[in-house]
């Protein structure tokens, strides 16, 4: 049997006395956690022990003897030490001993009480206390037998130290009748300026969540469920962002304690990245209002949207002749061109009829950016989305108008085949038709032919320009989702305190001599920035279709309708 004894290297210099720790029987283990010094007396050790297993739930016991032969050189205490034993019945009493300024120790253990006493070969594993009582081990990505059993077997070491976090509350300084060594026993590790925050938290959470409350409450007000404002609120990016905001608010400002580290993390995570969207909106603010940028993007506004619009003339003007020498339909051709130019005059008419309130609304559209540079985002997404509506309008329109034409002439192909679509079964069935019906059909499938190509032609135009909006939307959202879901306080946590997030551990071999316990140092291995990523992802309030290219152009060849994103709980057509 292999007997592995993890011990603290903070202790590595502590005065003679007893090891208290946790006894793994499971794995042969022993976890050390402190050393008590001389001089104490056992009842006091024993009932001090039973008060930290009462208040942490973890088996503290003392498992042996800890001599540093360099401050103690009397020849009665190796026999004080084993007598001990009689005292604290623990089996196997272990002795570990320091032999001056020598690289190698002595371990042993005594089993007094067992009949067929075996030799055990000892493993001795140091670990820093503090960063094993303060990082949290994640559980492998991959599912592997053996990786889970390894990952079980260090969350009961890395567990036993992180929940012994009362015994490491006691320093050398307090008039205690036990003395202990352990990572905090020059002076437990504390900040003014954390305990100020904590104490000042408590009423900036309960004004927060009052006024959350507050707010929530109108949100849930039943004025919004009526059809403008329930149509506006589903549409709308800026008022999904704020009340994905709203409720993060309401996640940090809760007087719930987080049950586990995930919770702690994605509150922390959450807390983290409205600090940083709000520094970077007041950034943005402050760059808006000076030297009166908000003035220059208004007057620049309206010449960009004319030359928009004469670009458009333009291409319906080149639609309307004969495009890259293409023969369409005139009557057709002129019907849909004009019908287009008309809806561009009053696109004009109505960006001209804004113009002088252009300047005051982007200036009350500044001030939101102090709510965050991703509210700044979703709203200029809804005034791209404005401006572009009347390219929107043609993608509709061109689009159901191609589409009627297709689905009919699937419809008529299968007259003439003498099939039908089957309503109430859903299936295509068998069906004869008589002589009046075949030729009015054959009639409609050649009109609806020979004006397909004049319909397909506008339908990929105005697609192309649909595109390319719903690209410059998606850009957005995908930014705004990325500052949204990116845990940066865990990236932050792995960057300076690598630690804190511990994938696993491995050893290094220190010293390993014939007759003398192997001694290795335990390290812990941090989690990869890929894996921070993947297991702290903050959830986003708007999913995109991830449709894949086949089905892509199967809805672009049909005409069906394509939207750059899809809000929760909306089915996309």
């Amino acid at each position: 049997m292999v007997l592995k004894v993890f011990f603290p290297s903070c202790c590595s210099s502590a005065d003679s006395g007893i090891l208290i720790g946790r006894w793994i029987s499971e794995q042969n283990s022993a976890v050390i956690l402190a050393v008590v010094h001389f001089p104490f007396i056992p009842v006091q050790v024993k009932q001090y022990l039973g008060e930290v297993q009462r208040v942490t739930k973890v088996s503290v016991s003392v498992l042996g003897s800890w001599s540093n032969s360099k401050q103690e050189k009397e020849e009665s205490l190796s026999e004080f030490l084993e007598d001990l034993g009689t005292i604290f019945s623990h089996e196997p009493w272990i002795q570990i001993s320091k032999e001056g300024d020598s690289k190698f120790w002595s371990c042993s253990t005594l089993q007094k009480h067992s009949n067929n006493p075996q030799e055990e070969e000892i493993i001795l594993v140091y670990y820093d206390q503090r960063k094993v009582m303060l990082s949290h081990l994640h559980p492998p990505l991959d599912t592997a037998a053996q990786g889970a059993e390894d990952a079980s077997k260090l969350s009961a070491i890395f567990g036993t130290v992180a929940r012994s976090r009362v015994l490491f509350m006691t320093d050398r300084y307090d008039e205690g009748p036990i003395k202990l060594t352990h990572w905090q026993s020059d002076g437990v590790e504390a900040s003014i300026i954390v305990e100020l925050m904590k104490q000042a938290s408590v009423p900036a959470c309960m004004l927060l969540t009052f006024l959350l409350s507050l707010v929530s409450g109108i949100c849930r007000s039943r004025v919004l469920k009526f059809w403008p404002l329930s149509f506006l609120w589903s549409k709308l990016s800026i008022c999904e962002q704020l009340g994905h905001r709203l409720q993060h608010l309401q996640v940090i400002s809760s007087n719930r304690k987080a049950q586990n580290q995930t919770q702690l993390m994605r509150k922390a995570n959450i807390f983290v990245s409205l600090l940083i969207d709000v520094a970077l909106g007041i950034l943005l603010m402050s760059w808006l209002y000076r030297k009166n940028r908000i003035g220059h993007l208004a007057d620049t506004l309206i010449p960009v949207a004319d030359h928009v619009a004469e670009e458009l003339q333009d291409l319906l003007q080149w639609l309307m002749g004969a495009p890259a020498g293409l023969k369409m339909n005139r009557a057709l051709d002129q019907v849909l061109g004009r019908f287009f130019l008309y809806h561009i005059h009053l696109w004009i008419s109505y960006i001209h009829l804004l113009s002088p309130f252009i300047e005051m609304i982007l200036w009350y559209v500044g001030l939101s950016a102090c709510l965050g540079l991703t509210v700044a985002l979703c709203i200029l997404s809804d005034i791209i989305a404005l401006l572009t509506f009347h390219i929107y309008c043609f993608y509709v329109y061109g689009a159901r108008l191609y589409c009627l034409k297709i689905y009919g002439l699937s419809s008529l192909w299968r007259l003439f085949r003498g099939k039908k679509w089957n309503v109430l079964r859903q299936r295509v069935d068998s069906c004869s038709y008589d002589l009046d019906q075949l030729f009015i059909g054959t009639l409609l499938f050649t009109i609806l032919l020979f004006l397909l190509p004049t319909t397909a032609l506008y339908y990929l135009v105005f697609t192309l320009l649909r595109l390319l909006v719903v690209i410059v939307q998606g850009l957005i959202h995908l930014l705004v989702d990325l500052i949204d879901s990116l845990p940066l306080y865990s990236l932050l946590l792995r960057l300076c305190r690598s630690y804190r997030l511990a994938a696993g551990v491995k050893f290094r071999v220190l010293e390993q001599q014939d007759g003398k316990p192997l001694r290795l140092l335990m390290q812990i291995n941090p989690l990869s920035y890929g894996a921070v990523v993947q297991t702290y992802r903050l959830p986003t309030y708007s999913c995109y279709p991830r449709d894949s290219w086949a089905s892509l152009c199967k809805k672009l060849f049909l005409g069906e309708l394509i939207y750059p994103w899809k809000h929760k709980g909306e089915k996309q057509n």
